[in-house]
This record gives structure tokens, C-alpha cells and sequence, in this order.
């Protein structure tokens, strides 16, 4: 029988000065050189008075984009590099608010912007703070959803568009609405605002059982769940009553079951990094039908040893049911077995990543018949979602044994 460990790099580097690090200081010094180009007399100092006004707003905003594109380039380095560090969790963020706040400032002490717009983006920012803290106070993490990230996108591009558009606070409507980039600037400016509202409302609506307000629709569903005793498969599977006698029984069965029909069996696992293969090979007699077992913790051994493709990855995250297809075949591929199942996940307690908030695991399972893929969320601690992971994955494994065909990969 073949098992491959890989000892995984840690999920957050103890090293500061990393390059992603690096980038997102950069990224807040160049905070003050916006501001002055686009507010200060710049020109004069340096004795340019060709400059048109309208030329150092352009100058202005290609300084902001070029500080906005900072924001990919240091996530691409520390997801690349494998070298995501609690103190960039921390300024990455941050960095992002300083950005947007000093623009909204600088561009109402020019009168290009009303000050309420700055008022409802940062009271947006107070109050997602606060229910962060909240949630991180009883150890839960909220995850972002793609209102966040949409928001952030408008922003950026209508402080550009305000940056470089000349200002008509004090002209009249009909002198405004008449000059097209004043309309596209307040058009993208609202969904903007739109967006920062409805992201701040879907953070109190994840949080609100949390901060009081009643529980949430997921609570909701679980109680019913249990009420009617529906065995979960949706993608809040609530099996969290799951403990190793569950999963000792159920990995006899899938030997028992793989033994009758001749069929061998493998695994790629990995948030739960062996637990797998561990929970079946401790079944007597497993050694004549498992082949093995792939630790592929770290994001390089998916992609060295199971094949996952690096596009694959960056697309859709390594925490999908893409990237877990693939390990799932590049473990029957590299096992030699008719069917193999993967998993790759969040346990928690940190990881949670925009749209897959701690617990969601995703699911692959390989034989002749093709491939199948599954997303579910388990609630609990960390080695309560590992334990769910190794019982669902031994159920997802079982039901392909069973429909996989007798005879030879």
C-alpha cells in the first residue's frame, strides 16, 4: 500500500518582511503622495505653470489606480508564495480603508464630492467593524460576500472618475446633467453607495444572533432540520453529532463493501490531512483494498503531485469543487485505484476567505463512472468539521463503491 504524507507549510507565515508585506506598506506611503499631488500647488513649486489644473487630476488618478492595483498584487504574492501572514490579514485591509478615505477627504476638500457620501461609507466601515469584533469575541468569523468586493471595485472607479471630472456642485442641475462624465461619475458613485449599504445589511443579517437581533436564517433551518430529522444534504449538511464510533462503522462498511466487489480504493485529502485513509486502513483486512492515501496539504503538492492545475486555482480558490475534482482524479491516477475521493476544505479557526466562511468543505469522489463534486458547510469547532469531513467523505466513498463496476481501473 503506497501513503504519501506532506508536511504542509503553515496557513500564516511568523515572517514580517515578506514581499506581499512589503507591497501593502508601499501601498500606504503612497497614500500621501495622491493627496498632495491632487490638492497641493505642486506645479508652482516646481515651476511648471504650463500645467493645466485638468493635468494634475489625470496625474492624480493614475497614482490612485496604480496604488489600487497594488490591493491584487500583494494578495497574488502572499497566496503564491504561500506566505499570508497575520500582520497582512491585518494592514491589507486596512491599507484599503486609508486609501478610500484619504480620496473622499481630499476630494471634498476640493468640492467635487458632497461630504454625505464620505459620511455613509465610513459609518458603513464603524459598523462592520463592530460586528466583527463582535463575532471575533465568541470566535466566529464573518466571511465577505461579493457585495464587499463589488463595492470595493465602484468605489475605487468612481473616486477616479470624480478625480479627474472638473466639479458642478455649484453650477445648476440642467449645467450638470448636460456634461456626460458628471452623469457616469454620479451613476457608478451610487451603486457604490448602494452596494456599501447592502454589504453592511448582509453583514448584520450573518451576524444578528450574534449582536442580538434574533437568530439567523442558517440557525433557523438547522432547528427545522433537526425538528423533521432530515439527514442533511444540502449544503449546510448539520451532521455535526458525528463522533469516531460513527466513523469507525462507517469505514468498516466501505472495506466491507469494496472487499465484496474487488475494488480498489485511494484518497486525496487536505484539511484533514490523513484522517481519511487513517479511519479506513484501521479496519482489519483494509490493506487488501485501499491503496493509499495523499496528504496534499499544501497547495503546491495539489498541484505537483495530484496535478491540479495552477489556473484551476487561481480561478476558482483552492477551497472549491474544481480544484477537488481534479484531486480526486490525480489521486486515482497516481494510486492505481478504481475509485478515489478528495477533499479540501476550511476547519477553521482562521481561513474563512470571501463566500466560504469557516467550515465549508468541498467534496470529489472518482471512479469509471466519472466524477462527482459536492459543497457542504459543517458547524462546530475545528476537529468537529475535520470529524464531519472524514464521515461524509467515507459516504460519498461507500455510494461510489457501490455504483463503481466489478473488476479491473
Amino acid at each position: 500500500m503506497h501513503l504519501l504524507q506532506v508536511e504542509a507549510a503553515p496557513q500564516a507565515s511568523a515572517k514580517l518582511w515578506t514581499p506581499a508585506n512589503i507591497v501593502t506598506l508601499i501601498r500606504i506611503c503612497l497614500v500621501p503622495v495622491f493627496v498632495v499631488v491632487l490638492l497641493s500647488p505642486w506645479p508652482q513649486w516646481f515651476h511648471l505653470p504650463d500645467l493645466a489644473e485638468h493635468s494634475k487630476s489625470l496625474i492624480a488618478a493614475a497614482i490612485f489606480v496604480l496604488i489600487s492595483c497594488t490591493d491584487w498584487l500583494d494578495g497574488y504574492l502572499a497566496r503564491s508564495r504561500g506566505e499570508v501572514t497575520d500582520f497582512g490579514k491585518f494592514m491589507d485591509p486596512l491599507a484599503d480603508k486609508i486609501l478610500v478615505m484619504a480620496a473622499l477627504l481630499a476630494l471634498i476638500e476640493l468640492g467635487s464630492l458632497p461630504s454625505w457620501v464620505a459620511l455613509i461609507i465610513v459609518a458603513r466601515e464603524f459598523i462592520v467593524s463592530g460586528v466583527r469584533m463582535v463575532a471575533a469575541s465568541k470566535g466566529t468569523v464573518i466571511s465577505a460576500s461579493w457585495y464587499g468586493k463589488f463595492k470595493t471595485v465602484f468605489q475605487m472607479i468612481a473616486i477616479v472618475l470624480f478625480t479627474i471630472k472638473d466639479s458642478y456642485m455649484m453650477g445648476t442641475l440642467v449645467e450638470a446633467f448636460s456634461d456626460v462624465m458628471w452623469v457616469i461619475s454620479w451613476i457608478v458613485m451610487a451603486i457604490a453607495l448602494l452596494l456599501t449599504v447592502v454589504s453592511m445589511l448582509d453583514y448584520i443579517s450573518k451576524a444578528r444572533e450574534l449582536i442580538g437581533l434574533g437568530p439567523s436564517k442558517r440557525a433557523k433551518r438547522k432547528q427545522s432540520s433537526a425538528k423533521s430529522n432530515i439527514d442533511g444534504n444540502e449544503e449546510d449538511s448539520g451532521i455535526n453529532e458525528v463522533d469516531a464510533a460513527h466513523v469507525g462503522q462507517l469505514a468498516a462498511q466501505v472495506i466491507a463493501h469494496a472487499s465484496e466487489r474487488g475494488i480498489t480504493i485511494g484518497t486525496a485529502e487536505s484539511l484533514t490531512g490523513g484522517m481519511i485513509s487513517a479511519a479506513l486502513t484501521s479496519v482489519s483486512g483494509s490493506s487488501a483494498v485501499v491503496r493509499g492515501g495523499i496528504a496534499s496539504y499544501a497547495t503546491g503538492v495539489k498541484t505537483d503531485v495530484l496535478d491540479v492545475p495552477e489556473q484551476v486555482i487561481e480561478e476558482f480558490g483552492v477551497v472549491s469543487t474544481q480544484v477537488a475534482r481534479h484531486m480526486a482524479q490525480g489521486a486515482r491516477n497516481d494510486l492505481s485505484c478504481n475509485v478515489a475521493v478528495a477533499v479540501t476544505g476550511i476547519a477553521g479557526p482562521s481561513g474563512a476567505e470571501p463566500g466560504k466562511p469557516v467550515g465549508t468543505v468541498c467534496f470529489a469522489c472518482a471512479n469509471d463512472n466519472g466524477i462527482t463534486a459536492q459543497r457542504k458547510h459543517f458547524e462546530g469547532d475545528r476537529n468537529q468539521v475535520r470529524l464531519q469531513t472524514v464521515f461524509e467523505a467515507l459516504r460519498m466513498l461507500d455510494a461510489a463503491v457501490c455504483g463503481q463496476q466489478q473488476g479491473s481501473n
